[in-house]
């Protein structure tokens, strides 16, 4: 079998003028999945990023711990959701407050259900069932690209890996409202490929920040 290591970005910049960017904490994260994966001995064939700058900062980062040969191709389907139009168009237009995380996640969550319950009629530039058939899309690609044994690491977003998780547990909804939620910043997702087609076998793996690096366990 192949396998996908899903690879969630580092922590953005909440509340700062450009949310796309790695916080010092982020930086840290990157550095410790890096490691992570390096201890794992994994020999990865295939690496792919979204165009974000979180990402490809994310890709950056644990690409140098893997070493040289490393290296990610940019492919924008492996893009977030883009947050600021669900909100402006099903949320009311709320703004990211750094004082009030619980308060910005509350209204995204409704928003994002409200994108989800929309489908096709939707007001904002990508509907949710383009926005489905984009993350499946990339991953049958990479699925497609691999060979009997070989390894890829992505390096994307929340909504993607709780939208493909959920695709892979029959519920691509459920996905994105609830596993997306649980994520943690540089966890780890671990698909297989076979014969018998995609299979999730580990999602959301953070045990790299429990004990000296638990200081570093985010989910925003």
């Amino acid at each position: 079998m192949g396998a996908i290591h899903l690879i969630r970005h580092g922590q953005a910049s909440f509340g700062a003028a450009d949310y796309d960017q790695l916080s010092s904490t982020g930086i840290e994260q990157g550095a410790v999945v890096g490691a992570e994966l390096l201890r794992r001995k994994i020999r990865f064939t295939e690496g792919r990023t979204g165009s974000m700058a979180r990402q490809r900062a994310t890709a950056e980062i644990v690409l140098d711990w893997l070493g040289a040969g490393a290296t990610a191709k940019e492919d924008p389907r492996w893009n977030e959701y883009d947050h600021v139009d669900i909100v402006a168009r099903h949320g009311g237009g709320a703004l990211q407050d750094a004082n009030d995380p619980r308060g910005y996640q509350e209204v995204l969550d409704a928003s994002l259900a409200a994108w989800v319950r929309a489908g096709d009629d939707g007001p904002c530039a990508e509907t949710w069932p383009q926005f489905a058939e984009r993350v499946r899309g990339a991953l049958a690609d990479l699925v497609a690209v691999l060979r009997k044994g070989e390894s890829a690491v992505v390096f994307t977003s929340g909504g993607v890996i709780g939208t493909l998780a959920g695709h892979l547990l029959g519920d691509p909804a459920m996905g994105l409202l609830q596993l997306n939620r649980v994520t943690v910043n540089c966890g780890i997702t671990k698909l297989v490929t076979g014969r018998g087609g995609v299979t999730l076998v580990s999602f959301n793996e953070h045990a790299h920040f429990e004990g000296r690096a638990a200081r570093l366990l985010t989910y925003r």
